[in-house]
């Protein structure tokens, strides 16, 4: 995938990548209209000609979409501009989980607690609307400064009455997790 920093993505001012997986990359960009700090989704490129994926990556938009929850990364915008598919959520300052683990080691069990309790409620909350997350790992959970947790990348997530898209004996998710 091109770096897309210093391009723009409809009204979205593309700034820097701030992440990547499976199905793409993340940039943090700008809203200017709103004067807002964004982080911007887009599928990978070779990805792109994939219907499967490109309904995942929408699914993705559509279901953290309708998620109301302090935890839970808020979707504001999604969006395909010259055969480039994209979302625009909420820009969260903090680490991800794995970073912090990362850098200081096994956390004491209160903070660990601090963590779950936020990300129990985040995942309680969806499954009341019917959505599995799926891809629950420490890449997915910001921490910010203050300690607010959230958990982001809905890419895997399915709703509990849909059963068509995963056949039986496919893995998803990340295997360590």
């Amino acid at each position: 995938m091109n770096d897309l920093g210093g391009t723009r993505l409809g009204k979205y001012e593309i700034q820097a990548e701030i992440g990547r997986g499976g199905m793409g990359a993340v940039y943090k960009g700008y809203d200017p209209l709103l004067d807002r700090y964004v982080a911007v989704k887009v599928l990978a490129p070779h990805l792109v000609w994939e219907k499967e994926f490109v309904e995942r990556f929408l699914r993705e938009a559509r279901a953290a979409a309708r998620l109301k929850h302090p935890n839970i990364v808020t979707i504001y915008d999604v969006g395909q501009e010259g055969g480039r598919y994209y979302f625009v959520m909420e820009y969260l300052e903090g680490q991800p989980l794995t970073e912090i683990v990362r850098q200081r080691g096994p956390l004491p069990p209160d903070e660990v607690l601090s963590i779950l309790r936020p990300l129990a409620e985040a995942l309680d909350y969806a499954h009341h609307w019917g959505l599995v997350h799926r891809d629950i790992k420490p890449d997915n959970i910001i921490v910010g400064p203050a300690g607010q947790v959230t958990l982001t990348d809905f890419g895997i997530a399915r709703a509990a009455q849909e059963t068509r898209l995963t056949a039986t004996g496919v893995l998803v998710g990340t295997p360590e997790y």
